[in-house]
C-alpha cells in the first residue's frame, strides 16, 4: 500500500492546483502595480534613496507625459489586434472542433453498432465493461474539455503578455533589474495559470467521470485521452496559424524596412510594425502555450492509460493511479520556490546578469523537482507493483518508477543546454556563423544549416538514453512518466518562455515611442536573453514530444492488440516510409505559407512608402491596419491544408490499410520530425542571433563584422529572415505533429481494430 492515502491524494492535487491559480494572480496584481497613465512621483514613495532615483528618473525623462501616452496607445494597438486575430481564428477552430467531436462519437460509437449493451473487458477479461456507445460520448466530451482548455490557456497568456509589454519599457527606464522582473513576472502569470488549469480540468474530469463509470477503470482512462487529443488540436491550430502571422509580418517588415529601406527594427514608420509585435503574441505566446499544454495532457493521458491495465487499475488503487497527477501537483509547488528566485531572492543589476538569472531557473526547478519526485515515488506508490508490458505484466519498484521520471526531467535539462550552446551568442557557434557573413549570405546559410544538422547529436542521445532506461525499468509507462518528468517543470519553462516575446515587445514598443537610445540597450539586452531562453523552451517541447508520441504509440499498439510491429513485413515498412516523409510534406506546407503571406506584406509595404507622401521623413503615419488585416487573413487560410494533412492522416490510413500500418506510419513521423524539428529551430534561433550579435558589436570581434547596415551585417539579416520560418513555425509546429497522429490514432484505436484496413481486407 501506498503511504499516502486517497484522501489525502484528493486534497493534495486540487489544492496545489488552486494555489499555482493563487500565485499567478498575486504575480499579476504585482505587474499591474506598474501604471500605464502619467502621474508625478512623489519623493515620498521610494524611501531609501528617494533623490537619488528621482534624479535618474528626470534625466530619463521619466515625467514625460507624452512617452507614457504613446506606450499606452502602443500597446493598445497591439493588444487589439492579438485579440481580433485569436477570435477569428477560433471562430474557424471551433467550427473544426465541433465536427471533430461529431467525427469521434459516429467512429467510437459504431464499433459495436450504437449498442448501449455492457461488453466483456478487453484486457481484464472476466470483468464487464460499459459499452462503447459511453467511450464514444466520453471520449467526445473529454475532446471538447482538452480543446476549450487549450484555447483558455493560448488567450489568457496572449492577454497578459500585451498587458505586460508596454509596462516592461516603462520599468526599464529605472533600470534592467526592474524591467526584468516585470517581464519575467508577466511570464510566470501564464505559466503558472497553464499548468494548474490543465491540472484541475483533468481531475475534474476523471472525478465526474468516475460517477458514471465506477470501478470499469479501463473504460474510464480510455475515454480521457480525448483530453490530450483536445488539447493538442487545438495547439496545431495555434501554432501553425500563430506561427505563419508572425513569420509573415516579420519577413515583410524586415525586408523592406531594414534590408530595402535602411530604417532600424520596430521604426514606428514601418507599415508592419505592428503587425509584427501582435505577431510575437500570437506566435510566441498563445500558440506555445496550447502546444506545451498539449504535450502536458497527452503525457497525462498515456501514462493513466497504461496504468489502468496495469495493477494500480486491476487493484483500483486509487493514490498509485493518480501518481502522474501527484508529480505534476509537486511540480507546481517546485516551480513556484523557483520563481522566487528570479524575483524576489536575488536581484539583477546589470545586463550580463539576466541570461544566467534565467538558467539558474531551469537548474534550480531541475534539483529542487528531483527530491520532489523521490518524496512523491516513496509516499504514492506501493514498494512494489505491476506494470502492462505488451500482454504481460512486469515487476516493478517505486525506485525505478522514479528513476524513470528523474531521466525524463534531466534528459530535458541536457537538451535545454544543448540548445542553448547552439543558439546563443557567448558560444563559438553562433559566433562563427556571424563570422561567416563576412563573404555574404550564401556562407551565412550554409554555416547556419551545418549548426542546424550538428546540433540534432546530443538531444537525440539524451533522449535514446531516456527511452532505454525507462522502458527497461517500467515498460511504455516508464516512457510516459518520463516525458512527464521533463514537463513536470513546465511553469518554469512557459515562465522563461514567455518571458521572450514580452521583453521582445517592450524593446518593440520602446523604439516607437521614441525613448532614449539607453533604455532601448536595456530591452535589447532583455530580447537577446529571450531568443536564447525560446529556443531552450522549442528544445524542451521537442523532446517532450519524442517521449510523449512514443509513449502513446505504445498505448496504441497495446489498444490495438497488434502483438508485434515487424518492420519486414511490407504493410508496417510502406507506412515507416510514409511516415518519414511527412514532417517534410507538413514543412513544405508552412514555409511555402509563411513565403506567400509575406510577399503579399512586402508588397504592402513597398506600396505604402511608395505612395503616401511624409512616410519616410516621419510626418505621415503608415496604414498599420492593413497589415494587420493582410496577417490575419493569411494565416487563417493557410492554417488548414497543413492542419487537415495531420488530422487525416491517421483516419484515412487506419480505417483503410488498417493498424499495422498506422503504427509504421506513427514510428516513421516519430523518428524523422524529431530531428527536422530539432535542427529547424536550432538553425533559425542561431541565424537569429548571429544577427544580434554583430548589431549589439559587444566584443571586438562583432565590432568588425558591424555596425548595422554593413554588408556583414545585411547578410546576417537575410539569415535570420530565412530563419524565421524555420524556427516560429515549421520547426514547433512539427513537434505537434508527432503528437497528434499518436494520441489521434488511440484515440480511435478501437474503431480501427474492428473495422481498419478495409483495401486489405479486399485485396484479400
Amino acid at each position: 500500500m501506498a503511504i499516502l492515502s486517497d484522501l489525502g491524494t484528493e486534497i493534495l492535487v486540487p489544492a496545489c492546483a488552486i494555489v499555482g491559480i493563487v500565485f499567478s494572480v498575486v504575480q499579476w496584481i504585482l505587474v499591474s502595480r506598474v501604471k500605464l497613465s502619467p502621474e508625478r512621483h512623489s519623493l515620498s514613495n521610494s524611501s531609501k534613496n528617494g533623490t537619488a532615483e528621482y534624479l535618474i528618473e528626470e534625466e530619463e525623462g521619466l515625467n514625460d507625459h507624452s512617452v507614457v501616452q504613446k506606450c499606452a496607445e502602443i500597446q493598445n494597438a497591439i493588444s487589439e489586434g492579438a485579440t481580433s486575430f485569436l477570435y477569428t481564428e477560433y471562430q474557424y477552430v471551433g467550427i473544426f472542433m465541433v465536427a471533430f467531436a461529431i467525427l469521434i462519437f459516429v467512429f467510437l460509437g459504431s464499433v459495436e453498432g450504437f449498442s448501449t449493451k455492457s461488453q466483456p473487458c478487453l484486457y481484464n477479461k472476466g470483468e464487464m465493461c460499459k459499452p462503447a456507445l459511453a467511450n464514444a460520448i466520453f471520449s467526445t466530451i473529454s475532446f471538447l474539455l482538452g480543446g476549450l482548455t487549450s484555447l483558455l490557456s493560448g488567450f489568457l497568456g496572449m492577454k497578459i503578455a500585451t498587458y505586460a509589454n508596454a509596462r516592461t519599457t516603462l520599468e526599464a527606464r529605472k533600470g534592467v533589474g526592474k524591467a526584468f522582473i516585470t517581464a519575467f513576472r508577466s511570464g510566470a502569470v501564464m505559466g503558472f495559470l497553464l499548468a494548474a488549469n490543465g491540472l484541475l480540468v483533468l481531475y475534474i474530469a476523471i472525478n465526474l467521470f468516475e460517477i458514471y463509470y465506477g470501478d470499469d477503470w479501463e473504460g474510464l482512462y480510455e475515454a480521457i485521452t480525448g483530453y490530450g487529443l483536445g488539447g493538442s488540436s487545438m495547439a496545431l491550430f495555434g501554432r501553425v496559424g500563430g506561427g505563419i502571422y508572425t513569420k509573415a509580418a516579420d519577413v515583410g517588415a524586415d525586408l523592406v524596412g531594414k534590408v530595402e529601406r535602411g530604417i532600424p527594427e520596430d521604426d514606428p514608420r514601418n507599415p508592419a510594425v505592428i503587425a509584427d509585435n501582435v505577431g510575437d503574441n500570437v506566435g510566441d505566446i498563445a500558440g506555445m502555450g496550447a502546444d506545451l499544454f498539449g504535450s502536458y495532457a497527452e503525457s497525462s493521458c498515456a501514462a493513466l492509460v497504461v496504468a489502468s491495465i496495469s495493477s494500480f487499475g486491476i487493484n483500483h488503487e486509487m493514490t498509485a493511479m493518480f501518481y502522474p497527477l501527484i508529480i505534476s501537483s509537486i511540480g507546481i509547488l517546485v516551480c513556484l520556490i523557483t520563481t522566487l528566485f528570479a524575483t524576489d531572492f536575488f536581484e539583477i543589476k546589470a545586463v550580463k546578469e539576466i541570461e544566467p538569472a534565467l538558467k539558474k531557473q531551469l537548474i534550480i526547478s531541475t534539483i529542487l523537482m528531483t527530491a520532489g519526485i523521490a518524496f512523491v515515488s516513496w509516499i504514492a506508490l506501493p514498494s512494489s507493483f505491476t506494470i502492462f508490458n505488451f500482454g504481460s505484466q512486469k515487476v516493478v519498484k517505486n525506485w525505478q518508477l522514479f528513476l524513470c521520471v528523474g531521466v525524463g526531467l534531466w534528459a530535458g535539462l541536457i537538451i535545454g543546454f544543448v540548445t542553448e550552446y547552439y543558439t546563443s551568442n557567448t558560444y563559438s557557434p553562433v559566433q562563427d556563423v556571424a563570422d561567416s557573413c563576412r563573404t555574404g549570405a550564401a556562407t551565412n546559410v550554409i554555416f547556419g544549416l551545418a549548426l542546424g544538422y550538428k546540433s540534432v547529436i546530443i538531444p537525440i542521445f539524451a533522449i535514446a538514453v531516456s527511452i532505454f532506461v525507462s522502458f527497461s525499468f517500467a515498460a511504455m509507462y516508464g516512457i510516459a512518466v518520463a516525458a512527464l518528468g521533463m514537463l513536470s517543470t513546465i511553469a518554469t519553462g512557459l515562465a522563461i518562455d514567455a518571458y521572450g516575446p514580452i521583453s521582445d515587445n517592450a524593446g518593440g514598443i520602446a523604439e516607437m515611442a521614441g525613448m532614449s537610445h539607453r533604455i532601448r540597450e536595456r530591452t535589447d539586452a532583455l530580447d537577446a536573453a529571450g531568443n536564447t531562453t525560446a529556443a531552450i523552451g522549442k528544445g524542451f517541447a521537442i523532446g517532450s514530444a519524442a517521449l510523449v508520441s512514443l509513449a502513446l504509440f505504445g498505448a496504441f499498439v497495446s489498444r490495438a492488440a497488434i502483438s508485434t510491429v515487424d518492420v519486414l513485413t511490407p504493410k508496417v515498412f510502406i507506412g515507416l516510409l510514409v511516415g518519414a516523409m511527412l514532417p517534410y510534406w507538413f514543412s513544405a506546407m508552412t514555409m511555402k505559407s509563411v513565403g506567400s503571406a509575406a510577399l503579399k506584406m512586402v508588397e504592402e509595404v513597398r506600396r505604402q512608402f511608395n505612395t503616401i507622401p511624409g512616410l519616410m521623413e516621419g510626418t505621415a503615419k503608415p496604414d498599420y491596419a492593413t497589415c494587420v488585416k493582410i496577417s490575419t487573413d493569411a494565416s487563417i487560410k493557410e492554417m488548414i491544408p497543413p492542419g487537415a494533412l495531420v488530422m487525416l492522416t491517421p483516419l484515412i490510413v487506419g480505417t483503410l490499410l488498417g493498424v499495422e500500418t498506422l503504427a509504421g506510419v506513427l514510428a516513421g513521423s516519430l523518428v524523422s520530425g524529431v530531428q527536422i524539428a530539432i535542427s529547424a529551430s536550432n538553425t533559425g534561433g542561431a541565424w537569429d542571433n548571429a544577427k544580434k550579435y554583430i548589431e549589439a558589436g559587444a566584443s571586438e570581434h562583432a565590432k568588425a563584422l558591424g555596425p548595422k547596415g554593413s554588408d556583414p551585417h545585411k547578410a546576417a539579416v537575410i539569415g535570420d529572415t530565412i530563419g524565421d520560418p524555420l524556427k516560429d513555425t515549421s520547426g514547433p509546429s512539427l513537434n505537434i505533429l508527432i503528437k497528434l497522429m499518436a494520441v489521434e490514432s488511440l484515440v480511435f484505436a478501437p474503431f480501427f481494430a474492428a473495422h481498419g484496413g478495409l483495401l486489405f481486407k479486399i485485396w484479400k
